[in-house]
């Protein structure tokens, strides 16, 4: 049985004068431990994708199943990690790690202390008692990444997490993403415009098709590519050929985009 299974998913969004196909026949099975990503034209629906596989959009048709148990009843074993960081301005770094906890009211010890030991590993130690406000972008999305992985979901969902950091701080913070879930043994999924991105930190590539989005072709990542940090990936004397297979067959699909 996959980790994660996805059968026969169709969506189409509905308004009073028009009905528009995002998602057309997607099916795929992702292994659990895997780093995935979904690369795409705009608008061809990876996105969406991404919020059916969370349990947060109902497909038109088709099922989603995580450990084969339905998604809308797995959802606690999801988290969800946006472009934003979503932080809460007036609490600390160390409330905000913990907000997961306090939800659901499950706060203890050990918990706490799990938390922090994150935020030590993702290079934070002794940012705890600071502000949002005084930390950079970078180190605010590992603090939201830390927020994400304290509840330890089972499937993690990183939708463009790193578009809005400058060059330098996405760098970095591919590596200490790609340590830290590779540490942890988690199961990802990265929806990305950036095709070097996806290459450095992905096992698999899933090539989606413009609208309605189906794959177009799926990249798998040699073993010379998957065991290196993305840093070293992308200097790789293998990164160049397999980005330029990609980057071909992702402008012959933009070259037909009528949207």
């Amino acid at each position: 049985m996959d980790f994660l299974s996805l059968q026969g998913i169709h969506h189409t969004y509905f308004t009073k004068n028009s009905a528009t196909t995002a998602l057309s026949d997607i099916s795929l099975e992702i292994k659990e431990g895997e780093f995935i990503s979904f690369l795409g034209p705009s608008g061809c629906g990876k996105t969406t994708l991404l919020s059916i596989i969370a349990g947060l959009v109902e497909p038109t048709a088709g099922t989603v199943t995580l450990e084969g148990t339905d998604v809308n009843n797995a959802s606690k074993k999801i988290g969800y990690m946006l472009q934003q960081d979503y932080l809460f301005p007036w609490k600390t770094i160390e409330e905000n790690i913990l907000i997961g906890f306090k939800i659901e009211g499950s706060l203890d010890n050990s918990k706490r202390d799990y938390a922090l030991t994150l935020l030590e590993k993702m290079g934070l130690k002794g940012v705890e008692k600071q502000y949002p406000k005084q930390l950079s972008g970078g180190m605010r999305q590992r603090v939201a990444l830390v927020r994400t992985l304290a509840t330890e979901p089972k499937l993690l969902m990183l939708d463009e997490p790193f578009s809005a950091l400058d060059y330098q701080t996405k760098l970095k913070l591919e590596d200490h993403v790609s340590n830290t879930l590779k540490s942890l043994g988690k199961t990802a999924i990265l929806v990305t415009h950036d095709i070097g991105e996806a290459i450095a930190m992905s096992d698999r590539i899933f090539l989606f098709s413009s609208r309605p989005g189906t794959i177009h072709q799926t990249f798998e990542m040699p073993d010379e590519i998957r065991d290196a940090t993305p840093f070293h990936a992308r200097n790789h004397e293998l990164y160049s050929s397999i980005f330029q297979t990609v980057w071909k067959e992702l402008e012959s699909l933009e070259s037909t985009d009528t949207y």
